[in-house]
């Protein structure tokens, strides 16, 4: 990817060649090359071209920068680049010198051609028409060489343009309604929905149904200011927390199995033992030792008892690893989606601080009498800007009115985001995991394999019409 940048040359044209061509830039002058001239005698040349034209606007030459992002590409195809650009542009026609500076951390071409040209004797018209010519090439060069094109209204997923333009819009409101749909057919409980929508990248308050809670429940995305209730004015009456609550339950009376529930004890279990696995007895010293398979027979069934009563029945655990599962999945897909927008707010926010800091000299370099003479002192600072402002202009950054304030706000939120997300995905895996285990254990226990499991399941469905 390349930004390019011209303005016109009205004096001191052999100072502006001999800065181009500095040896401390250009590789001890290894990285110079010209077309119709040299580039010890280029002002003398240009002179006697600028002779034989009959136009009378003050312009001697153009100088013209085209410069790339840093890493993106080496000296010598850097420079091959700008000596192709010259070419497609200038048809053979202008005399020009092309040198490639690399004493920057950004590799960038400056090219210097007659105002005018050596065969009509006609003057270059420099106006939007050839820029948005220079652009054209550019890119089309970069491609030829394999670098990287941001195409203005590429899809690259959800933008952060996009992602700042759904806070205006109502579209979002049919999102949160579906993400809540998706909460509630896959959650077991009220409380597995409200983490589900958690974990979807909404805040939620109100959820509770004790007697000092709100009357209605609210959903907030993290990108927004306000909460929005769910109400049936706001959302509609499907989406009161009453009625969550009701859909959650009418779903487990189609769904649920019918199941004796493992009477409770009466006395708590001192020792965790569901965190443990089963002890394998197929080994061949607790064949050899009564005592030892009659230790570990013990061990397992209280493993496989802890296991059973912190569920309630299989079906039950079953069920639990499959919310928990879900739930894992959902937060580590938002998690992804706000690690790609922050990764590309990441960016803008870089190119908007780039932008603020060095637009102060592109000010003053437009204001500028001898605009070649400013940019010899300060061409740093006006290519930051000038790749800055082209970069912004891509994502589709509005320039005019950049706030930097509020790109920052809105990073910060997304990393609130984030670190929510990552947290519920974390934790929700460990549920997940844990629960994986104790199922396994019964599984085991019970030497019920997963053709079994299957039988079983088509066993109690048939029994609940019995």
């Amino acid at each position: 990817m390349a930004y390019t940048k011209i303005h016109a040359i009205t004096a001191t044209v052999h100072k502006a060649v001999d800065y181009i061509c500095n040896p401390d830039k250009t590789d001890e002058g290894i990285l110079i090359s010209s077309y119709g001239c040299s580039p010890e005698t280029a002002a003398y040349d240009f002179k006697f071209a600028l002779s034989k034209t009959k136009q009378s606007d003050p312009n001697k030459a153009y100088h013209l920068i085209q410069s790339f992002l840093p890493g993106e590409v080496s000296y010598k195809e850097a420079h091959q680049i700008g000596v192709e650009l010259a070419d497609k542009l200038l048809e053979g026609k202008y005399s020009y010198v092309v040198s490639t500076h690399i004493d920057k951390g950004h590799v960038h071409n400056h090219i210097i051609f007659c105002a005018a040209d050596n065969i009509n004797h006609e003057k270059y018209h420099d106006c939007k028409k050839t820029y948005y010519n220079i652009r054209s090439l550019s890119d089309n060069l970069c491609r030829e060489h394999e670098l990287s094109i941001i195409t203005p209204g590429e899809k690259r997923g959800k933008t952060y343009k996009e992602w700042q333009a759904g806070k205006n819009g109502s579209a979002w409101k049919e999102q949160l309604k579906a993400d809540i749909d998706e909460a509630i057919k896959n959650a077991a409980t009220y409380e597995d929905c409200i983490e589900l929508i958690r974990a979807k990248g909404y805040e939620v308050k109100g959820s509770g149904f004790e007697e000092n809670a709100h009357k209605f429940i609210s959903f907030r995305p993290l990108d927004k200011e306000r909460f929005i209730r769910g109400s049936a004015k706001s959302l509609g009456a499907e989406y009161t927390k009453e009625r969550i609550k009701k859909r959650i339950e009418e779903k487990a009376l189609t769904k649920d199995k019918k199941h004796v529930p493992f009477p409770t004890r009466k006395k708590p279990i001192v020792k965790d033992y569901s965190r443990k696995n089963l002890i394998d007895t197929t080994e061949d010293k607790f064949a050899q030792s009564p005592g030892l398979k009659h230790w570990a027979d013990i061990q397992n069934l209280k493993i496989a008892a802890a296991s059973y009563s912190q569920a309630g029945s299989i079906a039950e655990l079953e069920k639990q690893v499959a919310t928990k599962s879900a739930l894992a999945k959902t937060a580590r897909e938002s998690l992804v989606e706000t690690e790609r927008q922050l990764k590309d707010l990441g960016q803008i926010l870089k190119y908007a601080e780039q932008y603020k800091a060095n637009h102060i000299y592109h000010v003053r370099y437009k204001k500028s009498k001898d605009k070649d003479a400013y940019l010899r002192c300060h061409e740093t600072e006006l290519i930051l800007h000038d790749g800055a402002e082209n970069m912004l202009k891509r994502f589709g950054i509005d320039t005019k009115n950049l706030d930097v304030e509020k790109l920052r706000s809105d990073y910060n939120t997304l990393y609130s985001k984030k670190q929510t997300l990552q947290k519920t995905y974390k934790s929700a895996e460990r549920e997940a995991a844990d629960l994986n285990r104790k199922l396994d254990n019964l599984n085991q226990y019970l030497d019920r394999n997963p053709e079994q499991q299957v039988t079983d399941k088509k066993i109690d469905k048939n029994t609940q019409y019995l």
